[in-house]
């Protein structure tokens, strides 16, 4: 998983500099592309506070599971995106849908379940990582709009 969002945060970096002859540092570092690759970065970070979780509770484990398709789906989102951008197109609202269908689908099956002692932090922290994620998802949503 985390060679994917590797790979995604690239792409995310490369499709700013793609068009741009000679480099234009204020669009590489806009608050759009920063806000990119904060996405990308906290969807690694979730999917390794979800590693840190003790599944050997049957629950826990089944939502974690269905925590970490989540991640997958929204990354596979995520990376459509980049693709799109680096060619030059827009991103497919089709790929913005999954990625944000994906993380609801770890935020619920998160909050869905019910920690015990051994789990109660570990929870917690994902639950924390994966808010950042949604946050950061806004910030793309509201800072990436094309020029009129």
């Amino acid at each position: 998983m985390a060679r994917l969002f590797a790979i995604i945060a690239t792409l995310f970096l490369a499709s700013s500099t793609v068009v741009a002859a000679p480099l234009d540092f204020g669009k590489i570092l806009s608050k759009c592309n920063l806000d990119r690759f904060n996405i990308v970065t906290s969807l690694a970070a979730t999917g390794v506070a979800l590693a840190k979780i003790d599944t050997s509770d049957a629950d826990m484990a089944a939502a974690v599971g269905t925590a970490k398709s989540g991640l997958v789906s929204a990354g596979e989102g995520i990376g459509k995106i980049a693709l799109a951008l680096i060619s030059g197109g827009a991103p497919p609202a089709d790929a913005r849908d999954q990625t944000q269908q994906g993380l609801l689908n770890a935020q619920q099956a998160l909050a869905g379940v019910t920690a015990n002692e051994k789990t109660k932090a570990s929870l917690a922290a994902a639950q924390t990582k994966l808010a950042k994620t949604i946050q950061d998802g806004n910030d793309v949503v509201a800072d990436c709009q094309p020029s009129a």
